[in-house]
């Protein structure tokens, strides 16, 4: 007897045979959609390299208009920016256009009337994603000719609520963390992980829209904090390359570079265009020539704050920007730089100035600083704030001009 032609028998098989091949489809699916996965988690936003390449574009008068990233009208790329000029007429302006404190519009007026080029950290990240709302109204304030510096801080709040607006949600900052650093910064924060998908995507976004402003300089802020423990493994040169994919593709050229302390992977640094830190000022206005700063390194095997003007960083990095360095404790470079008188404030100021930029390093004047509540010492707007502002008690804008204008 045949039990395939009972009736019973065949139907049983049929639908056997259709359930198996269901499944060995499902498996199928699964396995490629597992595989692209596994792709774009090792080659950090693989599923957005090309986003560049699909922006919105409207058409003007038989030219192509490129928009910015939520299809804003964005204006022509700037000049390209002179590393050069940087180094000799740089200042630190953290959070200048994130709120111009103390909010009365003077300090954006004590940058226009300044011979500063480059703007360091004119946009903060620090704790806090940045309001392009409010960016982009103290940029109208700003006159023209800048080069602005963006900072990717080493710190983000895991409660912040920031909108992503290309996935319709908002980003999720604790997925962000790095394992292990749960309130380091202080309750409800972390330091950020670029092994993090969500970081990644949330880097990219900050720093394309930033792009689509002009934003033509990126720093990422204690990066060995950020990056993987093992620097082979790091993702840091598809984040630049995505950076740069996005710059290329507006017509502009950005600088990308890291504070690395005493990193001294020669392959890992030269993978900036700059690497920066502090001077480690003394009272009497002098600085140190060994690696690393006598105030906590004693003998090799000590931890080391990194005075990256030493040949032991500064031959294995592109460029080097110092500055005063700050921490928001008593002690730190802008701590004893505002204790100093006006006239030792000046000739300091002046003499680190010729030294550091005769030697090809950057040298950054202090323009919009934080400081401890209870340093002493001159001050700006407040005991937390250090301005050269002539309003206030320092008193240095007229010398800071005279350093930038590179008179003698």
């Amino acid at each position: 007897m045949n039990i395939f032609r009972m009736p019973n028998v065949r139907l049983v098989v049929v639908t056997a045979v259709l359930l198996v091949g269901t499944v060995l489809v499902f498996v199928a699916a699964k396995t490629v959609l597992e595989r692209r996965q596994e792709t774009i988690e090792a080659v950090p936003g693989a599923d957005a390299a090309s986003e560049g390449a699909r922006q919105p574009v409207s058409a003007t008068n038989g030219m192509i208009k490129i928009t910015g990233l939520l299809g804003e009208d964005i204006a022509p790329a700037p000049p390209a920016p002179s590393m050069d000029r940087m180094k000799k007429q740089g200042c630190v302006a953290d959070g200048l256009l994130n709120g111009d404190y103390p909010g009365d519009g003077k300090t954006i007026k004590l940058i226009n009337r300044s011979n500063c080029y480059y703007l360091h950290r004119a946009v903060e990240t620090w704790l806090e994603p940045p309001d392009f709302e409010a960016i982009d109204k103290n940029l109208k304030d700003l006159r023209g000719g800048f080069v602005v510096g963006m900072f990717l801080a080493e710190a983000i709040d895991t409660k912040a609520n920031y909108a992503y607006p290309l996935e319709g949600r908002d980003f999720d900052f604790d997925r962000m963390c790095r394992p292990g650093s749960k309130n380091f910064w202080g309750e409800h924060t972390c330091k950020p992980y670029l092994m993090s998908r969500e970081y990644r995507t949330y880097l990219r976004y900050i720093t394309r829209r930033a792009m689509d402003r002009g934003v033509q300089v990126f720093m990422f802020g204690q990066v060995y904090l950020q990056d993987a423990n093992d620097l082979s493994k790091s993702p840091i040169s598809e984040v630049i390359a995505e950076m740069r994919e996005y710059a290329a593709y507006h017509g502009m050229e950005i600088f990308v570079g890291a504070q690395t302390n005493d990193i001294t992977d020669e392959k890992y640094l030269s993978k900036f265009d700059f690497i920066e830190g502090g001077v480690g000022l003394a009272s009497d206005g002098t600085v140190e020539n060994g690696p690393c700063f006598s105030r906590w390194w004693k003998k090799e095997g000590d931890w080391c704050w990194g005075l990256l003007w030493n040949d032991r960083f500064s031959k294995k990095a592109k460029n080097v920007f110092v500055h005063y360095d700050w921490s928001g404790k008593i002690g730190d470079d802008m701590s004893v730089f505002t204790r100093m008188s006006a006239e030792k404030r000046h000739e300091t100021t002046a003499r680190l100035h010729e030294y550091f930029t005769s030697k090809g390093i950057g040298f950054l004047l202090p323009y919009l600083s934080r400081l401890h509540v209870d340093n002493g010492g001159c001050v700006g707007p407040a005991k937390r704030f250090y301005t050269p502002d002539d309003r206030f008690s320092c008193d240095d804008e007229d010398a800071w001009n005279f350093i930038l204008s590179g008179k003698k």
